[in-house]
C-alpha cells in the first residue's frame, strides 16, 4: 500500500459489505474493497478517472463501478 492512497477500515468495510449484491451471475466480482476504495479517493481528490492509481485496479473498472 502506497502513502497518500484511501483505504476502507475494517469498520467502514463491516457496514458497506452487507450491502453489496451476492448472487449475481456472470464473472466473478473484482475485489470490491479495493474497488470502493478507489471510488471514494478520486472522489476525494477530484482528479480524472484516468489518473486514478494502478493500486486500485484499472481506471475503468473504478469508473464503471
Amino acid at each position: 500500500m502506497r502513502k497518500g492512497l484511501f483505504w476502507l477500515n475494517d469498520k467502514q468495510w463491516a457496514q458497506i459489505e452487507p450491502h453489496l449484491p451476492t448472487n449475481q451471475t456472470g464473472p466473478a466480482r473484482d475485489d470490491d474493497r479495493r474497488i470502493i476504495s478507489g471510488i471514494i479517493h478520486m472522489l476525494q481528490c477530484g482528479a480524472r478517472w484516468r489518473d486514478c492509481p494502478p493500486d486500485y485496479g484499472p481506471y475503468t473498472t473504478i469508473y464503471n463501478r
